[in-house]
């Protein structure tokens, strides 16, 4: 894949703009109205827009060069305030919502006009899709011709599979919370205003939940496919005098740079000479079929 996302985050400053006007907008409306789904999507928005925050802070941070002490670079650094983001999404925005959403049915509070609510939920949702279609045609410049679902589950930028993923709940959980809202004023039973709280709660934490599964992966050594793998020993054995070629070993440094080992046995009859250019080759061959394949090393034995 191309470079990502974190090269040009225009998604996560889309999604912020977005969340910073619709959270205030939601909060006065809440205030107005008493709806507790309408303070949960608030609590929302005013979650998702920090979290944004949090990304551009890993996205800068992990352009920082290499050091004496990080000679790979920091390129992990976004992979950890992903993590970060999605604990935040789970806690505050899941669990605060979760939790009005009970003390709402334990203490019901019978809604105001609910006018205002459907109009700043119409335009919250205008938005939020605008902020999705643009983080949407952001990961369709980078996915290529490869699958949309296959392309998301193999994201290793976490600018993309996160934007997505909260805009994607956003628009779904303003869909709860109307339907909340129209059900507890039409059938006069505020106790499905907050309900529609606790469903929210509920699908931000799930969001939350993937999102820390694909974080943790990324931050404890997660490698290349096992297909590409195969792929990069078969092109390994290709070689001239190659007679054996170990496991190939690799870890995610970044979300466009990975880092591969492998041991190569060359027959006894090899020249020295020859086993370079043949290792030069095929590291020359590797970086060519995969550019994200940026630190290659490969061993030579006979």
């Amino acid at each position: 894949m191309p470079r990502a996302a974190a090269e040009s985050p225009v998604a996560v400053y889309g999604a912020i703009a977005a969340n910073i006007a619709i959270a205030i907008t939601k909060f006065i409306v809440a205030g107005l109205s008493g709806s507790s789904a309408m303070l949960s999507e608030g609590i929302h928005s005013s979650v998702d827009t920090f979290n944004g925050v949090l990304l551009l802070v890993g996205i800068k941070l992990s352009k920082r060069p290499p050091t004496p002490e990080f000679p790979f670079g920091h390129g992990k650094e976004l992979y950890f305030w992903g993590l970060i983001v999605a604990v935040l999404i789970f806690g505050l925005g899941g669990g605060v919502s979760f939790y009005e959403g009970v003390q709402h049915i334990r203490h019901p509070v019978e809604l105001a006009d609910p006018t205002w609510n459907y109009v700043v939920l119409a335009a919250a949702a205008l938005f939020e899709g605008t902020s999705f279609a643009v983080a949407l045609r952001q990961f369709m410049k980078q996915k290529g011709d490869a699958p949309f679902w296959k392309s998301l589950h193999r994201s290793k930028d976490p600018t993309t599979y996160t934007v997505l993923a909260e805009d994607s709940a956003a628009l779904v959980g303003l869909l709860v919370a109307a339907l909340g809202i129209y059900a507890s004023h039409r059938l006069d039973m505020p106790e499905l205003d907050g309900a529609a709280s606790i469903v929210i709660g509920l699908l931000l934490a799930a969001v939350a939940v993937a999102l820390v599964r694909e974080a943790r992966g990324l931050l404890i050594g997660e490698g290349i496919r096992t297909e590409t793998a195969d792929a990069i020993r078969e092109m390994a054995m290709a070689q001239p005098n190659v007679r054996h070629v170990g496991h190939v070993l690799s870890m995610y440094l970044g979300p466009d740079e990975v880092l591969v080992t492998l041991d190569i046995d060359f027959t006894p009859t090899t020249l020295a000479s020859e086993a370079g250019k043949t290792v030069a080759r095929l590291q020359r061959e590797v970086r060519e079929r995969y550019p994200m394949i940026q630190r290659l090393f490969i061993d030579a034995n006979e």
